[in-house]
């Protein structure tokens, strides 16, 4: 009996020694299917930050060309404005002069 046991214990460590490289050959199989999954998580990132990044740079010029023609309009807007108090400032100047020289008409004695 000793010697079947220890032959079964021999063969046993034989058994665990040969698989020893298909361990190691299974692990670094393994790492890599996770060093893979990682790599395919990690572009899926990059095309999505991508993605974002184009979007917000088209965001932002489109933004930028609204506010450019805003600013046009603006500066349109502050021209007429302008144009609008000095024609109001004419008009009181001409107003102030008109009602100055109908105070500086006598006035006729009311008829009785």
């Amino acid at each position: 009996m000793r010697f079947p046991l220890a032959m079964t214990m021999f063969l046993l460590a034989a058994t665990l020694h040969a698989q020893t490289p298909d361990n190691a050959l299974q692990a670094a199989q393994v790492k890599a299917g996770a060093a893979f999954g990682e790599l395919q998580r990690a572009e899926f990132a990059t095309k999505q930050a991508e993605q974002e990044y184009g979007q917000a740079d088209a965001s932002y010029k489109a933004a930028q060309k609204r506010a450019e023609e805003l600013k046009v309009q603006a500066e349109a807007a502050q021209k007429k404005l302008q144009a609008a108090k000095a024609r109001e400032a004419s008009a009181r100047k001409t107003y102030d002069a008109a009602v100055e020289a109908v105070d500086k008409i006598p006035q006729a004695a009311p008829k009785k």
